[in-house]
């Protein structure tokens, strides 16, 4: 690939705009892109399931499916996603976007000319080799300021669940397979629940298992926000190696000034979503949004450098006086991650690989980068199903896996404690906490959470790990479809434990 300097500064000039088409068909060409080239599924079954719903602050599915046409580069590996803006295109849009935000108010007539000036619009995203797919600029340039590398993976074993692929139930749990297995049945019956993939971890032996058609165990899936305790436990790791510290200022230079207030900002602030950087948020009054989209997902819309996007950002908030669910904090730990990997010598593209994954088994994880190289890791990781329930279960046995420990001591009760700076105490180190029972699960149990219903649950007082993956069409009810799984799971234990 064309590989170039980057410029003094990376980020896109955003205009305002109230219907953000431009945005949201980036983000339905990357995620089109990833669903073919990372996990191999149907791009028709893709864009039906998963692609027109990616991002739910957008809310126009239908108008899109009504108006927007893509095309596969199969010599390239290249997506492309456009849309002819056609009087009646622009009003089915605005119409699908006053219905979505029925108290917000804008200029509709003046939304309608923008629309209707820029006459077309193409998005395009480009597969990778070992870094899945990426957001092209509007320009359509495809060109790297990184050089992406191939990830090896480590091989598969032979040996049994969870060291290797080997799934052979035994009789002792012949009963319980059989009850969680009627739970997987009614839920996979369920046209409404988009369930793509569910694990049942119970004392370390992997008790359920079910796919939706064209996915199996080797199929990485979309996994959203669930990268952002995959970042956590990587920031983990490095501090466990003495590389950082938690309670130290973030060394980022841009923070680095006298009289930035940024510069009191550390990796636990970070870690615990609450740095204060300026955000918009989903939960933000609709009038905030100034590109259409709120800030935090901007960074799965457009074609940004995402350290440069997460740490040129100011800060709103005085340090751990405001808990926040944003973007900016895992993409600031991210560009942690990466300056602190280059300065022990290492690669960032493959060091969670053989330094983590490797370790564990987790051989069918990709990461995603932006043009510079930057893990977008907040929400582009894909992954198996089995590979998230591995590592759930190194968090469930205390960071130690076959005997050796992986994670630095304490770091699971670090992560999982409540951060100081949230109400409700329902958020740790980059995981979420159960501690208001949204979840049919015990009040210890804590979980990596994505878009769309991506779960892989954890409660150490069931000795249980759950993992749910879902298609984010069903992003709607994905809770309450997971409860239900849930609530049939915990009775199929309750009866086997039964006398």
């Amino acid at each position: 690939m064309n590989m170039s300097k980057p410029s003094e500064r990376t980020l896109p000039v955003l205009h305002d705009a109230v219907v953000p088409v431009e945005m949201m068909l980036a983000t339905v060409a990357k995620t089109l892109c990833s669903a073919v080239y990372v996990s191999g599924r149907d791009p028709e079954e893709a864009i039906s399931h998963s692609c027109l719903w990616s991002l739910k602050a957008q809310l126009l599915p239908d108008a899109l499916q009504r108006h927007a046409r893509w095309r596969i580069d199969r010599d390239l590996r290249r997506v492309e996603v456009s849309i002819e803006l056609t009087p009646a295109a622009a009003d089915d849009l605005i119409a699908a976007h006053r219905e979505a935000h029925p108290a917000f108010e804008a200029d509709w007539q003046a939304e309608r000319a923008r629309l209707l000036a820029l006459r077309s619009v193409l998005r395009s995203a480009q597969s990778t080799t070992g870094q899945g797919c990426y957001i092209l600029p509007r320009d359509g340039d495809a060109s790297l300021h990184f050089e992406p590398r191939e990830v090896s993976h480590g091989p598969a074993s032979s040996a049994g669940w969870p060291g290797g692929e080997v799934t052979d139930g035994d009789p002792e749990t012949r009963r319980i397979r059989e009850a969680i297995a009627k739970t997987l049945d009614a839920g996979f019956a369920d046209p409404d629940a988009y369930h793509a993939a569910v694990l049942v971890v119970h004392r370390g032996r992997l008790l359920g298992e079910r796919y939706r058609d064209g996915i199996d165990a080797d199929t990485p899936l979309e996994s959203w926000s669930m990268g952002k305790s995959t970042m956590g436990t990587l920031i983990g790791l490095l501090i466990g190696r003495g590389a950082l510290q938690l309670d130290a200022r973030a060394p980022i230079e841009a923070w680095d000034r006298p009289g930035d207030p940024r510069r009191e900002i550390t990796l636990r602030h970070l870690l615990n979503m609450s740095s204060g950087l300026r955000c918009t948020g989903q939960d933000d009054a609709r009038e905030t949004w100034r590109h259409g989209l709120p800030e935090h997902f901007l960074p799965y819309a457009e074609a940004l450098n995402a350290a440069e996007w997460a740490t040129e950002r100011p800060l709103e908030f005085a340090p751990e006086t405001v808990g926040r669910y944003r973007n900016c904090d895992p993409l600031a730990l991210a560009a942690i991650y990466r300056e602190t990997v280059l300065k022990l010598g290492g690669d960032p593209l493959t060091w969670p690989q053989t330094e983590l994954f490797n370790r564990i088994g987790m051989n069918g994880f990709v990461l995603e980068t932006d043009r510079w190289g930057h893990f977008i890791i907040s929400g582009f990781d894909y992954g198996t199903a089995r590979d998230w329930a591995r590592l759930g279960l190194l968090y469930l046995r205390d960071g130690v896996w076959d005997g050796k420990r992986v994670l630095p001591e304490g770091w699971v009760s670090f992560a999982t404690s409540p951060a100081p700076a949230w109400k409700h105490r329902e958020y740790g180190a980059q995981i979420w906490l159960n501690s208001v029972g949204e979840l049919a699960l015990p009040s210890d149990t804590y979980y990596f959470a994505g878009g769309g219903g991506q779960y892989t649950l954890v409660c150490p007082s069931l000795d249980l790990v759950v993992v749910r993956m879902g298609h984010t069409r069903g992003w709607e009810h994905a809770r309450d479809k997971v409860n239900v799984l849930l609530d049939g799971i915990t009775q199929a234990l309750a009866k086997a434990e039964a006398p």
